[in-house]
């Protein structure tokens, strides 16, 4: 036996995810005889077929949806392998795929990827943005070297998942210049049942936290009058600068604002049980990392620089996040 070549594989996949032995061949830049020799050749050596040809058309035979799969996972391996033996030559060049929430995307990470450019120039950083729950999911499927979230991991990923804490911000509740706590500059637990809201998705670190901070003070969401609900901060940001209610959201995202003095971030009183206490919705950032699959040297010279980062901000901040 010849056994299947990784040609054969990137052939075969080109076809089954087009359908098309045409389409296939344009992709792979080969001859369409080319296509069909290797599938051919891939049908004889195992006597099976990979696929139903129905007139002009094709569609995947069982014996094709299999290997759709398994041959997805070799390549997607070969890929990890290859990268791994470039990245031998001092991290010279190479590629650095990162998962990111949000927030952490938008305000905190750019100068972290900034920083570790300056270091490895000739590194390719690769960066998606998407809220917690679809990076803590596409991290634990190999979409991304390292996930950076501000929201929970989902209970059904942490066997799989390492996470350690690389950062924090807090949340703070702000209001435009219209609301009528804009002049008080601080409100009552017991408040914040009396006013509208805007909210981030559920998913949404940000909205993680809010929600854990409002159990924490013995408020239900549900006594919240929530009008909006957006899929992004800045949504939600703009819509209370415009004036409607008042909105949960990092710091990261609002300092602009409070220093022009469109938004003002209220501060809260916890006024329960006769006390006068100001409270905080302090969040950290979590580093998620598959505990099996293959690390890249990249992706290790970035976890240590996150570290090091964290540690050089310790040292000149007493406060510490204790995640329970």
């Amino acid at each position: 036996m010849a056994g299947m070549t990784l040609d054969q594989l990137r052939i075969f996949l080109a076809v089954a995810e087009n359908l098309h032995f045409t389409r296939a061949a344009e992709e792979l830049y080969i001859t369409q005889p080319a296509v069909s020799a290797a599938i051919q050749s891939l049908e004889q050596e195992y006597r099976v077929k990979l696929f139903h040809r129905i007139g002009r058309h094709i569609e995947i035979a069982e014996a094709g949806k299999l290997l759709k799969v398994e041959a997805q996972k070799i390549l997607d391996q070969v890929s990890l392998t290859e990268r791994g033996l470039r990245e031998l030559n001092n991290l010279q060049r190479g590629e650095l795929k990162l998962g990111a929430s949000l927030t952490i995307g938008n305000y905190w990470l750019p100068s972290k990827i900034s920083e570790f450019k300056s270091q490895y120039p000739g590194i390719s950083v690769n960066c998606t943005l998407a809220n917690a729950e679809t990076i803590g999911v596409g991290t634990a499927m190999g979409q991304f070297d390292l996930g950076l979230v501000e929201g929970d991991v989902k209970p059904e990923l942490q066997n799989t998942m390492e996470y350690e804490i690389v950062g924090s911000d807090r949340l703070q509740i702000v209001v435009g210049k219209t609301h009528p706590w804009f002049e008080r500059g601080e409100i009552y637990l017991t408040e914040l049942t009396q006013t509208p809201w805007v909210m981030r998705e559920p998913g949404s670190g940000t909205q993680q936290r809010f929600e854990e901070a409002l159990q924490n003070w013995g408020i239900n969401l549900s006594e919240l009058d929530v009008m909006l609900v957006f899929t992004s901060g800045e949504m939600a940001k703009a819509a209370v600068e415009s004036g409607v209610g008042a909105t949960g959201i990092s710091e990261l995202m609002v300092k602009k604002e409070i220093l022009l003095g469109t938004l003002r971030a209220m501060r809260v009183i916890d006024n329960r049980d006769g006390s006068s206490v100001s409270v905080e919705i302090v969040r950290p950032f979590f580093k998620l990392k598959h505990r099996q699959r293959f690390q890249t040297a990249l992706s290790k010279a970035f976890e240590q620089m996150l570290i090091s980062s964290l540690v050089d901000n310790s040292s000149q901040n007493s406060s510490t996040f204790v995640i329970k």
